[in-house]
């Protein structure tokens, strides 16, 4: 099933614009490794799951996977051959907002190599350049 909020204030929402970089999301939280989106985009709530999935499949449920991104914005489109006007077409699909530095998937639990190659098959499904991270021990 895919990601969706389950209540929403509105309904619809406008295009907008995303400028500059992650300020919130930009680090290793949960985990110890990530990956790291390079590039603006939006990523649907279908290539997180199959991201997710890609991960866990891989990792045969050794540690964990941290999913750090979520859908909450609706995307809405107009049937195909209907004629211009009559509003804005209803909610389609839900997509996530992803600027440069966020970090989208993480894992835990597992050796560097490991991690490595699952996050690599996630980054695989992106549509975006992403890079792996790793956590900064503080001390």
């Amino acid at each position: 099933m895919a990601l969706m909020p389950k209540r929403v204030k509105y309904r619809k929402s406008q295009r907008g614009t995303m400028k500059g970089n992650a300020t919130r999301g930009n680090y290793v939280a949960f985990g110890d490794y990530g990956l790291q989106a390079l590039e603006t985009s939006w990523i649907s709530a279908k290539i997180i799951e199959a991201g997710r999935v890609a991960a866990t499949h891989f990792l045969h449920r050794e540690g964990k996977v941290y999913v750090r991104i979520f859908p909450h914005m609706p995307v809405s489109a107009k049937p195909l051959e209907t004629r211009m006007g009559k509003g804005k077409g209803e909610p389609e699909s839900w997509v996530a907002r992803v600027r440069p530095g966020q970090v989208c998937f993480e894992v835990g639990g597992v050796n560097e190599d490991m991690a490595k190659q699952a996050l690599l098959r996630v980054a695989y499904k992106m549509p975006i350049k992403c890079r792996f991270i790793k956590r900064r021990h503080s001390l």
